[in-house]
């Protein structure tokens, strides 16, 4: 894709930028983003994972055709032209079926693949470093870049079937695992650089023996770990000169960036220093929900203050019960101890956000908003929003905020957005 491929040879020729991956499939996270992509210039990447949005619905009920739809719609209405938007996949192979053989696994791995390309998607991230029933614990590289190689011809064939612009391609996977530590964490390792150069030489071997060879030349990124994540209530920061060596190591490769997963809740500073440092594309999800779900329990409290109580739950009640009840999501994250229902709503992992879409929180929040707006007209009284939040207090007063329980919402997500734009493009914002 040639806005990723023109992104790329920027960073390589010495321009200080990055962009932002917005791994999310909420509808109110997405609109956000889009709205804050308006008042920039840069492309919008977005990307669903593979347990999201598969074959079979994800946990989203999506398929690839029914995201891609999903986001076209939001952003005609938000008004954002779909020729900014990139679609892209995350964590695309055996992921959802490690239950299964290989050779299963594999076989529902290559309808993904093509499912997604066909559906317009042209960022793909391979994967397929997660162990299927009866291979090893841990995968050597071979096997690995193999069954990657393996998709991407598939890719590629479905590319050369749908036509439109090629896909482009990163590879190689993160430790610990997507979407935040399952443990506790006190330190990390920084991939070591002789492990990133073989993933690269595996690969392109892999590649060139599954007939993708011409694939290689559009692999424009490389995850691997700079020594960032987070758990449930701790971030480990990036430090810089932990990860010097392999920030240099890139210099061999100058058609290639890092792709860094888990820069949710990364400092301002960390964001920036990423990005200069060659981690150059920045995966975002769970942060992005985090922030809204800080805002909607925030209008909850205005709700209960102002309004007093309704004739329904409230929307972290609705939440907490579903929750409760449908524990699919969340049980093997989160300890059966004193602190879990703090888990449930804090925890950073968020896994909260599977139930966003759920038919009853869904109703819950439009009545929540519903509510707040049609109170007042002229707004939620001031002194609240200074009190539940104060941030937006400050941004209405200056005037770059609307007093509307909407807008309220948007500014949580376009905070952390912001963060990440300055990073990525420090010198081109409007």
């Amino acid at each position: 894709m040639k806005a990723l491929l023109d992104f790329v040879n920027r960073h390589r020729r010495g321009a200080t930028v990055g962009i932002v991956s917005v791994c999310s499939a909420h509808p109110d996270v997405l609109r956000a983003a889009m709205t804050h992509a308006q008042t920039g210039t840069q492309p919008l990447l977005i990307e669903s994972t593979s347990n999201q949005v598969n074959q079979f619905g994800g946990y989203t009920g999506m398929r690839p055709a029914d995201f891609r739809d999903f986001v076209y719609r939001l952003s005609d209405e938000v008004g954002l032209p779909r020729e900014r938007l990139i679609l892209g996949g995350d964590h695309l192979g055996p992921n959802c079926w490690q239950a299964e053989t290989p050779d299963e696994a594999m076989a529902r791995s290559e309808v993904l693949i093509a499912q997604y390309v066909e559906a317009g998607f042209r960022k793909i991230h391979l994967d397929c470093s997660m162990p299927c029933a009866g291979d090893p614990a841990v995968l050597s590289d071979e096997v690995v870049a193999a069954r990657a190689a393996r998709l991407a011809h598939v890719a590629e064939t479905a590319w050369a079937r749908v036509g439109g612009e090629a896909p482009v391609y990163v590879v190689g996977t993160e430790v610990p695992v997507p979407g935040g530590a399952h443990e506790e964490l006190d330190s990390l390792a920084v991939t070591r650089p002789a492990a990133a150069q073989r993933t690269l030489a595996v690969h392109q071997e892999a590649f060139a023996a599954a007939g993708a060879g011409a694939a290689w030349a559009r692999v424009i990124g490389l995850v691997v770990q700079p020594g960032v994540e987070f758990d449930h209530d701790k971030v480990i920061d990036y430090r810089p000169d932990l990860a010097r060596e392999l920030s240099a190591a890139i210099a061999d490769h100058p058609g290639l960036v890092y792709e860094a997963h888990s820069t949710d809740y990364q400092t301002p500073g960390a964001l920036s220093a990423l990005v200069r440092d060659h981690f150059a594309i920045l995966k975002v999800g769970p942060g992005l929900t985090f922030a809204l779900r800080e805002a909607l329990w925030s209008l909850v409290d205005i709700e209960r203050e102002w309004l007093g109580p309704d004739e329904f739950p409230d929307l972290r009640q609705t939440v907490l019960s579903v929750m409760q009840e449908q524990p699919v999501h969340w049980k093997k994250y989160y300890q059966a101890t004193d602190r879990l229902r703090l888990d449930l709503q804090y925890s950073l992992s968020d896994r909260i956000r599977y139930y966003w879409s759920h038919p009853r929180v869904v109703e819950a929040a439009r009545r929540l908003l519903d509510r707040l707006e049609r109170a007042s007209p002229s707004g939620i009284p001031m002194t609240l929003i200074s009190q539940c939040m104060p941030w937006q207090y400050e941004q209405i007063r200056a005037g770059r905020l609307k007093n509307s329980a909407a807008a309220l919402l948007d500014s949580s997500v376009h905070r952390v957005l912001q963060q990440y734009a300055l990073a990525c493009n420090p010198m081109n914002l409007n």
